[in-house]
């Protein structure tokens, strides 16, 4: 009895407790949800990103135009997602921001029948070791890439290719080549016949086979062939074929499949496969094989039989990363191979020539059925359209795509900033400039290669020191534009396995400088190096920090192709920093997953690895501006097929570690990088494979903060002059201006109605900028003092008014949320006035440096614009009066530090562009009150036409009109109606006024002797017309009145 009692206690004491166990789940939940919120993006909309650049195209491997209209083609992208050009390549526009979850395309397909329906499949097929992306599934669009939606297939990771039926656009294949580092059901050949409702795989040979290459006979669409690849990568080596890899034909459908094997090897690699609209029967394969069997293969048969074509190893080289054949759609006898570079041949297959595109490693080419000159190529630089059957293409340098591994900045001001491209060139680029935009003069080469580490001192950054792979190392002098290798151990490290070299360097080896002394310079393979000369003479300063895995350090490639260019290199340093407290203090990650730190500037060094990390890339180590025992470290277990995020936070020097990832939970949302806000201590911000991350409590509660920065991997950030700056694989370069409503928030606001943020020092720095910049050029922030500040509800219907004073209380300008309901426009005239943004949460709003806008003149074209002139450095107030609440802050302008002028050339500046607004404020203020004048003197001329009695004081009205003419056309110039107009027509004396304004408001406030003659000169002049003003006010206009006030006539006049 006793034992069947005991359970019902239990049981009942269960149902008791249930009770108390759910209130519980229930109050945890709501303070999960109340730290879910503690940084709520919707209130931070008002901060933007803004892409600098360069516009200089990233990796694509998908493109399509479409048949019926050649001047509209789709590109995507890696890590940057789908663009489209309706112009053919002169301008290129993303559409899948907004829409898609990931950024890296495999494969796009527009319709043939129908060309608003598009399908695009995620994840690239050119699976790199290093800065390759997976994707989501397939994305469907049926208004041509107006709006997106995700029609499935989520865990395909990896698609090569997308298939619309010729004649229904709800028949679609897609070819999943799936994950590459690990094994997986979700490969093969998918098949919807609903447009992406359901789908049905309809070829699958394995968990480690899949589908590298489809192609369709457009002319019968039940004919597929299906090209299926075994291969597995792994964090040291590239395994590529196997007995599994072969070619597949399927001729109902896709519902059953035939292995094609007569003529073709027994076992091979990757390959691509391509089927002739000329002559169907004609299919082409490039096949991956050992030694001489690989190559280009033909059958002329449909698949039945094939033939080696040509065995030239250059359409077969690295063969993981291309592999991509297409057949002339109207020439049986051509075809093109991609590789390093394009090879066509136009004999059948017998001999290629090199086919010149604008960058060398090529992944895709659609040829119009319809033209067989007009196609769209993507490669390692982006796409580019050719008209003329690749005799010339499109440009690349209007695409922001391009993929960096790391960011730095300089000190200078404005800054730059310096990243690798990934297949390009290490660069600099301007974070601001004083033009219209960032374009292609604001930025040049620099030290290294596309993957590199840049190392220099901030302070001076004339001599850069840049890597690339296998270790290659350079110092670049920016006075000659020339640089030095300085390898430690300089041998050619391609194509050799990583035991028979005597160093072993990851693919992006670190470089540092040390912020003690920028005279050192640490560079890492799988031991540390230091110098102090250069890069003359180099010391190893730790031993090997790695694993040392002997077995994991051979070819990077086979059984098939080797691949020895770096990216396979392991056991190596993959992060490496100086504390910014402590000189000689250096932290190691590898990417084996370990982690060391040495105290004594090499002499010794401690193993502080988190006890429960498991293999992986330390990508990288934040050492705390705050606090020297301090770090946080970011660990990606992607080569391990582990997409979950690692982010790790010691608070003794590595003894002890803790997991901080609570919040980041995002499908494919492993982390990349991690910063520390330098301002505020345990202010986070985590770069991940999807967007940005932020976290206001140390780590313990994440939320997502992408605001308007597109769906990109974020590979490192940068906290420079209070900037967040953003290096991502696929959209170039991204800074969001001044944090400090962040910092001084930390996401939480008060209850007051109005909440005003102290802005960062603001650089007295001119330079256009535009919400929507033009085609090719980065985005400058705005000129001015930015701000930000707080509303607890909308405040539209409200009054809302900004003052600027100097901090004497001097009113310099005023703004308001109102729109200016009496405001006109004209071509000349003043621009349309700033409007305070009134929205409830952060608002942001940025004054121009300008003192109030001048008067004007009706419908007075006046080259040079009305706008005030700009204020010296110095601090200002600025109060937020909204009805009965106000707020101030102070902020400061800082003097641009390249121009060298004294306070005293600002303030003779200043008193010289108050004293021309003067000038020009009397001259419209009187133009528009002589004009009052006359408007009533011609009113009365109307009014007492009639009246005998009134002819004398009409004559005299008709003196003054003429005399008030012949006064104002000295001093406006009313014929000019365009800025062509300037040139036709004199200009007069308010222009003068107002081109000296604008002459003298520039950045440096020095004034020329030219300038003081002129202002004297003008100021005579206007002298002048100011007495005849008062000759005609004091004498003529008094004659009439006395004459009107003599007539005794009726103060209203009724008219007939």
């Amino acid at each position: 009895m006793k034992t069947s009692i005991q359970p019902i206690k239990i049981i009942i004491l269960l149902l008791l407790l249930l009770p108390l166990s759910i209130t519980a789940q229930k109050r945890n939940s709501k303070k999960n949800n109340s730290t879910s919120l503690q940084f709520d993006e919707a209130q931070f909309k008002a901060l933007k990103f803004r892409n600098i650049g360069p516009f200089r195209g990233g990796r694509s491997v998908a493109s399509s135009g479409v048949v019926s209209d050649l001047m509209t083609y789709y590109m995507g992208s890696t890590g940057g997602g789908v663009w489209k050009t309706l112009d053919g390549g002169i301008s290129w526009k993303n559409i899948s921001d907004k829409f898609f979850k990931t950024g890296t395309v495999g494969a796009i397909a527009v319709s043939e029948s129908d060309p608003n329906v598009i399908f695009v499949g995620m994840g690239e097929h050119a699976i790199r070791g290093v800065m390759t992306s997976s994707g989501d599934g397939v994305y469907k669009s049926t208004d041509a890439g107006k709006t997106w939606k995700h029609v499935g297939l989520d865990n395909t990771m990896h698609i090569s290719d997308v298939i619309i039926h010729p004649q229904n656009p709800d028949i679609v294949y897609v070819a999943a080549q799936g994950a590459q580092y690990g094994d997986t059901k979700e490969r093969g050949i998918y098949k919807t016949e609903d447009g992406g409702e359901n789908w049905k795989k309809v070829l699958f040979v394995s968990e480690n086979t899949g589908a590298s290459s489809l192609s369709m006979d457009f002319t019968n669409p039940r004919i597929l062939y299906a090209s299926m690849w075994e291969h597995q990568r792994y964090p040291w080596i590239m395994k590529s074929g196997g007995k599994e890899s072969g070619i597949y034909k399927s001729t109902d459908s896709g519902n059953n499949w035939k292995k094609l094997e007569t003529g073709l090897p027994d076992t091979f690699g990757k390959s691509g496969i391509s089927v002739s609209r000329a002559n169907p029967n004609r299919v082409w394969a490039v096949i991956e094989a050992e030694g001489e069997k690989g190559g280009v293969y033909r059958s002329d048969n449909a698949g039945k039989k094939w033939k080696q074509i040509n065995k030239n190893r250059i359409n077969i080289a690295r063969s993981w990363y291309y592999m991509e054949i297409f057949a002339d759609p109207q020439n049986e006898n051509v075809v093109y191979v991609l590789n390093a570079p394009v090879m066509k041949s136009i004999d059948g297959g017998t001999t290629f020539k090199p086919l010149p595109t604008p960058h060398g490693d090529n992944h895709h080419l659609w040829i119009n059925p319809n033209n067989n000159q007009v196609m769209i190529n993507s490669n390692d630089g982006g796409a580019n359209i050719s008209f003329n059957g690749g005799k010339s293409w499109s440009t690349q340098q209007n695409q922001p795509t391009a993929q960096f591994y790391r960011v730095i900045t300089d000190n200078l001001m404005p800054y730059n900033v310096y990243g690798g491209q990934q297949d390009n060139s290490a660069i600099a680029i301007a974070s601001r400039t004083n033009d219209n935009g960032i374009d292609w003069k604001d930025w040049y080469s620099v030290a290294g290669c596309e993957s590199a580490y840049l190392a220099f001192d901030p302070n001076h950054p004339d001599v850069i020191y840049g890597g690339c792979y296998q270790g290659i190392i350079e110092q670049w002098v920016k006075k000659y534009n020339g640089g030095k290798s300085i390898k430690e151990y300089p041998e050619l490290g391609l194509g050799i396995a990583p035991k028979d070299s005597k160093y072993r360097y990851n693919w992006n080896a670190p470089i540092i400088s040390s912020p003690h002394d920028r005279n050192t310079i640490y560079h890492a393979g799988n031991v540390v190096f230091k110098t102090q000369d250069g890069g003359m003479n180099w010391e190893v300063v730790s031993p090997d920090l790695t694993r040392n895995e002997k077995s994991k350090h051979g070819p990077g490639g086979g059984p098939f192709t080797n691949e020895a260019a770096g990216g396979e290199n392991y056991n190596t340093i993959t992060y490496l920093v100086e504390s910014p407290h402590e000189q000689g203090v250096l932290w190691a990650g590898t990417d084996d997953g370990l982690i060391h730190i040495t105290k004594d500037g090499g002499l010794n060094w401690k193993k502080v690895s988190p006890k429960n990390i498991k293999d992986g890339i330390i990508n990288t180590i934040e050492v705390s501006p705050h606090d020297a025992a301090t770090a946080y470290i970011v660990v990606m277990r992607y080569k391990s097929n582990d997409l979950k995020p690692y982010i790790y936070k010691s608070s003794d020097y590595g003894t002890n570690w803790k997991l901080i990832t609570n919040g980041i939970n995002d499908p494919h949302t492993f982390v990349r990088v991690i910063r520390e806000d330098p301002k505020i201590k345990g202010l986070l911000y985590a770069g991940t494979e999807t967007g940005l991350y932020i976290s206001n409590n140390d780590g313990e509660n994440w939320q997502k903060f992408q605001l308007n920065l597109p769906i990109v991997p974020i590979n490192d950030l940068i906290i420079q002059d209070n900037d967040l700056v953003v290096a991502t694989a696929g959209r170039s370069f991204w800074i969001l201006d001044d944090l400090s409503a962040i910092q001084q928030s930390k996401g939480k606001f008060s209850t007051k109605t109005i909440e005003i943020f102290t802005p960062k020092n603001t650089y007295r720095i001119f330079g256009n900028s535009s919400e929507k910049p033009g085609n090719s050029i980065g985005q400058n922030p705005k000129q001015g003092v930015t701000f930000d500040y707080y509303l607890n509800q909308k405040s539209d219907s409200l009054s809302l008014i900004l003052k600027v004073f100097d901090l004497q209380e001097n009113l310099i300008r005023t703004i308001t949320n109102k729109k200016q309901k009496d405001f006109k426009s004209w071509p000349g005239g003043p621009s349309k006035p700033a409007v305070l943004p009134s929205k409830k949460g952060l608002n942001r709003f940025t004054w121009d440096f300008r003192r109030e806008t001048l008067p004007s003149i009706d419908k007075v074209f006046v080259f040079g614009g009305h706008q005030g002139s700009r204020v010296a450095p110095g601090d200002y107030k600025l109060r937020l009066i909204l009805e009965k609440d106000s707020v101030e802050t102070i902020v400061t302008i800082l003097p641009n530090p390249k121009i060298k002028a004294t306070a005293s050339d600002f303030n003779q500046q200043q008193t010289f562009l108050q004293d021309i607004e003067t000038q020009v404020k009397d001259i419209h203020n009187a133009v528009n009150a002589m004009r009052s004048a006359k408007a009533q003197l011609k009113s009365y001329q109307l009014l007492l036409k009639e009246n005998k009695e009134a002819n004398t004081l009409l004559e005299k009205a008709e003196i003054i009109i003429d005399s008030i003419d012949s006064w104002e056309q000295k001093l406006i110039q009313p014929k000019q109606k365009t800025f062509q107009d300037v040139i036709n027509f004199n200009n007069q004396l308010n222009a003068q006024f107002m081109h000296l304004k604008n002459y003298v408001d520039a950045a440096d406030p020095r004034l020329t002797s030219g300038a003081k003659l002129r202002l004297a000169d003008l100021k005579q002049q206007w002298q002048v017309f100011s007495s005849e003003k008062n000759t005609i006010v004091n004498e003529e206009m008094k004659a009439f009145n006395d004459l009107y006030n003599s007539l005794n006539l009726p103060a209203l006049i009724m008219e007939n």
